[in-house]
């Protein structure tokens, strides 16, 4: 015979896994590190325009936007980013933009850039960026209808 006190730990642990399930499929508007909340994986997003390259930033040019840690290599480019944090910091919040266009969200790696028309768009890879870059007007309207919805989640 089952007892009472089951069903009661059976209805626990299935409310705890719903709550689970909702904190799983939120989106923070930022992709960054689970531990230290950095963005771009700590790399500097000023450098992308001003060096034509990714840049290791430094623990000890910091900023805070939008919930996240930003680094830079230098204090000129803290500052840059200080003063437009738009114009310097990825699209879609640093997730990969081919993902974003598939309507979900994917981790980067920040070797795997494009600046097109002044914006960084980051992919998940090499590989993926390859298949990013074929159609990547394309990729980059639908990223962008995508984006609003996948933050909302």
């Amino acid at each position: 015979m089952i007892r009472p006190r089951f069903y009661r730990s059976l209805a626990l642990a299935a409310l705890f896994a719903l709550a689970l399930a909702g904190t799983v499929y939120a989106v923070d508007p930022i992709n960054k590190t689970t531990f230290g909340g950095v963005a771009l994986q700590g790399y500097d997003p000023v450098a992308y325009f001003t060096d034509g390259k990714p840049v290791e930033g430094s623990k000890e040019f910091v900023f805070s936007w939008q919930g996240a840690t930003w680094r830079f290599a230098s204090a000129d480019h803290r500052d840059a980013f200080a003063k437009e944090p738009e114009k310097y910091a990825p699209q879609y919040g640093g997730y990969c933009a081919y993902a974003v266009a598939k309507g979900s969200t994917a981790g980067i790696d920040p070797q795997a850039w494009k600046i097109v028309d002044g914006k960084l768009y980051l992919n998940y890879n090499r590989k993926i960026q390859e298949e990013w870059l074929k159609n990547m007007a394309s990729y980059i309207a639908s990223a962008d209808q995508n984006w609003p919805q996948i933050v909302k989640r």
